[in-house]
């Protein structure tokens, strides 16, 4: 079958080799998955980078998302049957409650090889079926992006029907909180640097957008819209100089989930802002298979469709990898297998 396979992380994207490799066979509770499609998400390149927290081992297949049809079951599978069309969950032995501490030693693209080939063998409690609306294109950006600020919004948060959150700029996770909050009854307050990409919220359901470039002081605008109170939640993405902004947007007793570090660590964190704000943060990482199964049903119920900027062959991943790098993309970047 063919894959693709990164030598060393932090080789950077011309590293990325098509190779070909032994078709797998699913073991005890495991099931073979025909890969359909995958999709980006900035941990990938930041493995591809060396910048990711977590070191994968050599000749990795790269990619935690992906979707595509079980085609073969190993012995005592009950999840799911040989047909069903599913979606790889991103920790693989995380099926729910609390997360096993090596939970990260079963992250696919990272600690064990990902979706980027044309057949997978997954766990058969790694696996998810996908609200039936939904293309296999569409449900392969599901299990990083959309788990994530599930456990952000509705987890860890416990976002209610007319409470506030902030999302960070227009990438996957953010544009996937924006349809949450759209969709669940809750307010969204969403940051960019370029007014295209805020229309294009707004015309998803956004309630407040704000361009940080020409506000640069964008807390004090989240405050503004809401009458001085602050906002509910905090998506917090982007870390080195926004997580302070972020608590100048937060209500007294609010909630920030850390996701990412998108522009740097964030070192500058004072303890005195979480005193004055008596807040709760936490950091979250993706989530379970329980959480997913979860999203899922919300998508379904509310019929969401995840917005995907633009779809690659699969020769062309390089060019997919150096398009999310660029930067200017809204929504999920997708490799169709």
């Amino acid at each position: 079958m063919r894959a693709y396979q990164l030598p060393k992380g932090g080789a950077g994207i011309d590293a990325l080799t098509k190779v070909d490799r032994p078709q797998p066979k699913p073991g005890h509770r495991q099931v073979l998955v025909k890969v359909a499609a995958c999709s980006l998400n900035f941990r990938d390149l930041g493995i591809v980078r060396g910048t990711y927290r977590v070191p994968v081992p050599d000749n990795i297949v790269p990619l935690s998302d992906g979707a595509g049809e079980v085609v073969e079951v190993g012995s005592d599978v009950r999840r799911v049957k040989v047909g069903d069309k599913v979606a790889g969950c991103f920790f693989q032995r995380w099926p729910g409650g609390e997360s096993p501490p090596d939970a990260h030693a079963t992250a696919l693209g990272g600690g064990i090889d990902g979706m980027l080939a044309e057949y997978v063998v997954l766990e058969e409690d790694g696996v998810v079926k996908f609200p039936a609306h939904l293309s296999l294109e569409e449900a392969s950006t599901l299990p990083c992006a959309a788990v994530t600020v599930w456990h952000a919004m509705m987890e860890h948060a416990k976002l209610i029907a007319g409470q506030t959150v902030l999302l960070q700029g227009t990438g996957g996770v953010s544009v996937f909180g924006l349809q949450l909050a759209h969709a669940m009854g809750m307010q969204s307050v969403i940051t960019s640097s370029s007014d295209a990409k805020l229309a294009k919220a707004k015309a998803l359901g956004a309630s407040h957008a704000i361009n940080y470039k020409t506000t640069p002081d964008w807390e004090k605008s989240a405050m503004e819209f809401t009458q001085g109170r602050g906002v509910d939640h905090v998506v917090e993405v982007g870390g080195q100089g926004t997580l302070s902004r972020s608590f100048g947007a937060l209500k007294i007793g609010g909630r920030i989930s850390m996701i990412g570090n998108l522009s740097g660590a964030a070192t500058e964190l004072n303890p005195g802002l979480i005193m004055g704000r008596r807040a709760n943060i936490q950091g979250i990482s993706v989530g379970s298979t329980q959480m997913f199964e979860a999203l899922d049903r919300a998508v379904a119920a509310n019929k969401i469709k995840p917005v995907i900027d633009r779809v690659f062959g699969f020769d062309e991943v390089k060019a997919a990898y150096n398009h999310m790098a660029a930067g200017a993309h809204f929504g999920k970047i997708v490799i169709r297998v």
